[in-house]
């Protein structure tokens, strides 16, 4: 497994990111820090992805794991590899865009949903997969059947997730990490709330220190 997923497995807690203007990435990776998530996934949704995370990784490079997001082409994950990201994440498995970060030398995060989708990212030697869209697609039920016949796989559910089910997926032993956009709610960022972002980050990491041991 890649140095940077065991980090994140350590972390838990991925939050998720939409940002609209590049000035706030490093405030609000300075408020994720103060509340104990050294890490960002900036999605490739707007047009700042690039921006904001060549601030953070200049700024904050040994402090946080910086990851990109909605990586939907061969040209964004190079955008996302030159700007500092240290792992992509992508909604679907691509193959040509696993291949192209593999030649790049940069781990993805593929999504799946199928047990297709799965056997597909086994053939491409992967063993790290986002689950996505988590909670529509049946959530930690729908994990845990998955997991049943593909036991050397780890997941990274993301979408729906919340306080209210994140210890429930931290606690099974196949999820890795969880994927969250409820401690960066777009109008926080936008209002330069940074300190909700740093108090859900606090209640993030309480349930994660929570988990059965």
């Amino acid at each position: 497994m890649y140095e940077i997923f065991e980090k994140l497995k350590e972390i838990a807690v991925i939050p998720v990111i939409k940002i609209t203007d590049a000035d706030k990435a490093v405030p609000l990776a300075e408020a994720l820090l103060d509340g104990g998530l050294p890490c960002v996934e900036i999605t490739f949704r707007t047009a700042q992805a690039a921006e904001a995370i060549k601030l953070i990784s200049k700024s904050m490079r040994k402090m946080m794991r910086i990851g990109a997001g909605t990586v939907l082409t061969p040209w964004q994950a190079d955008a996302a590899k030159e700007a500092g990201a240290e792992f992509i994440v992508s909604p679907g498995l691509n193959p040509n865009i696993v291949r192209h970060c593999e030649k790049i030398g940069v781990p993805v995060l593929p999504g799946v949903c199928t047990p297709s989708e799965i056997e597909q990212a086994l053939e491409l030697n992967l063993q790290v997969l986002k689950f996505f869209p988590a909670e529509a697609m049946g959530g930690l039920k729908m994990v845990k059947a998955l997991s049943a016949p593909y036991g050397g796989v780890s997941f990274v559910p993301t979408g729906g997730i919340g306080p209210d089910n994140l210890l429930a997926y931290l606690n099974f032993g196949k999820v890795l990490a969880c994927g969250g956009s409820w401690m960066v709610k777009e109008d926080w960022i936008d209002a330069g709330d940074f300190g909700k972002v740093t108090q859900s980050a606090r209640e993030a990491v309480a349930i994660r220190e929570s988990r059965a041991k």
